[in-house]
């Protein structure tokens, strides 16, 4: 379901917003969103794909779940063609964005939950 990336990221969009998050945050929320989604619609042959962001003043909680199959990769088929690819960076950019990124694959589907970091803690607290 192609059409569910776009309305995932319209979701993290609207979300930010009424959290009254920074431009920054937002738009790192979206494009987490949109790479999760992107490889669960891509890559799980699910049907369905959920997301659920949780704010709790500090940082963001973002969870992408499938109903599909894990797919794995060539065991780390990365080579030099690869570099110039025109896409398959969606969890290196995950992981460049985020504080932390777990995949939990399982019988029933994978869940992709990443943490992003919102606001700095302060040293005179």
């Amino acid at each position: 379901m192609p059409q569910t990336v776009p309305e995932l990221r319209r979701f993290a969009r609207r979300t930010a917003q009424q959290w009254a998050l920074p431009d920054d945050a937002s738009e790192t929320l979206s494009l987490v969103v949109s790479e999760l989604a992107t490889n669960a619609v891509l890559h799980s042959g699910s049907a369905e794909v959920t997301t659920l962001i949780v704010f709790d003043g500090v940082a963001l909680t973002v969870e992408v779940t499938d109903s599909g199959r894990w797919l794995t990769r060539e065991a780390d088929r990365r080579v030099a063609e690869d570099e110039d690819a025109a896409f398959g960076r969606g969890l290196d950019l995950v992981g460049a964005c985020t504080s932390w990124c777990t995949i939990h694959p399982s019988p029933a589907g994978t869940r992709v939950v990443a943490r992003l970091p919102v606001v700095e803690a302060r040293a005179d607290r």
